[in-house]
């Protein structure tokens, strides 16, 4: 039998702060009555999204330690259009979050820009550029 991939779990710092970023794109987070360092959001697409502390991961697995270096992780979130990929990144930058690749047309035809969430990691924001009848973005 092969498993189900139907959760992704982030280590973060600051529970708090990184439900209120990620309030911004739209996702609310219940943190949990029984362990307060564990917050979840289930995704329209059926993919559970979970928030641990860092000091909740220690206690689970106690060889762990915070990353060093880039984002090792990249979520992605498609928009509608690209303007909407540039007004999210507008407000994400307005707000405070590190901008890490302003929105531009990438090579493989989507609207695309990255910013960074409270611990770092890469989120980008995509959506389809426009084509013309041939194909052509």
């Amino acid at each position: 039998m092969n498993p189900t991939m139907n959760a992704i779990d982030i280590v973060v710092s600051d529970l708090d702060a990184t439900i209120g970023f990620y309030r911004h794109l739209g996702l609310e987070f219940a943190i949990d009555p029984n362990m307060p360092d564990h917050a979840a959001c289930d995704l329209p697409s059926g993919l559970h999204l979970m928030l641990d502390t860092e000091e909740l991961r220690g206690k689970t697995l106690p060889s762990w330690s915070r990353p060093t270096g880039g984002p090792r992780n990249f979520l992605a979130f498609e928009f509608p259009d690209p303007a909407a990929v540039d007004a999210k990144y507008a407000e994400l930058t307005a707000a405070g979050y590190r901008g890490l690749q302003e929105p531009w047309d990438a090579f493989w035809g989507m609207r695309y820009a990255t910013v960074a969430d409270p611990d770092g990691n890469g989120i980008d924001l995509y959506a389809g550029l426009a084509t013309d009848q041939e194909g052509n973005a």
